[in-house]
């Protein structure tokens, strides 16, 4: 079982097949051949359903300063542009096997610099790896793609993606809080040292002040819901 290039390149005759198989990735489906021993006896066709809440989580994304979205797919290109059509999404690539999906991650990192991977399967783990960051949809239930992954989402939804996003950057905004207070509360202890003023306890009330003041602002990312904190 498999696509009609995949028999083709196992050495099986399929061009029987080749005109129904046209036909039907016309209509927007996908074609899955069956095979028995060395014989092709016929055609499969499946129709992707696209994700509730994928056009908005793209159009998100894309508020959120996203440069462009590439959807990289097995699928006949089709199918591919008519899933990529109702998703919004700005380029395609299609009828990719898993190898040739990390090649197309690679060619995007050495476009943009920066790319981020989501996947949803065992195929999509080595291209999660090639990726600046690969994010796994759904828990994506296999080990290997859990520990290739950086991120991953529990919740089938893609719009926890934007928030997912937002999240990294409160992070790093409150990372950034964080320093700059403990490196000016240690400055300021250093110039009240060097004047006299700096006591033992009041050293002690410093370093173990600033340790608690970064710990709770570091916590407010606990009740983060999408506003900046």
């Amino acid at each position: 079982v498999g696509s009609l290039r995949f028999l083709a390149q196992a050495g099986l005759p399929v061009d029987s097949l080749a005109e129904a198989a046209q036909r039907l990735e016309e209509a927007g489906q996908t074609v899955v051949a069956v095979a028995a021993g060395d014989e092709p006896v016929g055609l499969l066709a499946v129709a992707d359903q696209v994700r509730e809440g994928s056009r908005a989580a793209v159009a998100a994304l894309r508020r959120a300063g996203i440069r462009r979205t590439v959807m990289l797919t097995g699928d006949n290109p089709v199918t591919a542009q008519a899933i990529a059509r109702q998703v919004g999404v700005d380029e395609f690539r299609a009828q990719l096997l898993p190898e040739e999906k990390v090649a197309a991650v690679q060619d995007l990192v050495r476009q943009y610099g920066r790319v981020a991977m989501v996947g949803d399967g065992i195929n999509d783990a080595p291209a999660l790896a090639a990726a600046t960051v690969g994010i796994a949809m759904g828990g994506a239930g296999n080990d290997a793609v859990l520990e290739t992954a950086d991120i991953v989402l529990m919740a089938d939804d893609l719009q926890q993606l934007p928030f997912a996003m937002a999240l990294s950057r409160a992070a790093a905004r409150v990372i950034r809080q964080n320093v700059a207070f403990s490196l000016g509360l240690k400055a300021l202890a250093v110039a009240a040292a060097f004047a006299g003023w700096l006591t033992l306890w009041l050293a002690i009330l410093a370093d173990m002040g600033a340790s608690v003041l970064v710990t709770l602002n570091g916590m407010r990312l606990l009740r983060y819901r999408g506003e900046a904190p």
